[in-house]
């Protein structure tokens, strides 16, 4: 079960549930794929609705790598999301959001 207060999402790839999660060294590799965007570009892309379906890959693959996974983002290519692009760009919004929520409790 994926735990919303430690950043984490759930997502169905291919009738496999994964648990999301935006580590450090995933925002790293996020950024660095970025170019010459910040993820702060990329905060406000989702905000105002102007993100991208690469926006919304690099977030799934980053937060997959944050969870374990040791895919390629190619590997998602033809995969089957129940949901499909909408729930795709749920999770990546959600997976932003928590990234850079301060947790109440601490």
């Amino acid at each position: 079960m994926a735990n919303p207060w430690a950043g984490e999402v759930a997502l169905v790839i291919d009738g496999e549930r994964y648990v999301l999660k935006l580590t450090l060294g995933a925002l790293a590799e996020l950024e660095a794929g970025l170019g010459s965007d910040t993820l702060v570009d990329l905060v406000e892309r989702f905000e105002s609705g102007a993100f991208s379906s690469r926006d919304v890959l690099s977030l799934i693959v980053a937060g997959l790598r944050g969870g374990g996974w040791r895919g390629e983002a190619q590997d998602l290519l033809s995969a089957e999301i129940p949901g499909g692009p909408m729930q795709a760009a749920k999770v990546a919004a959600a997976l932003l959001a928590r990234a850079f929520t301060l947790d109440p409790a601490s």
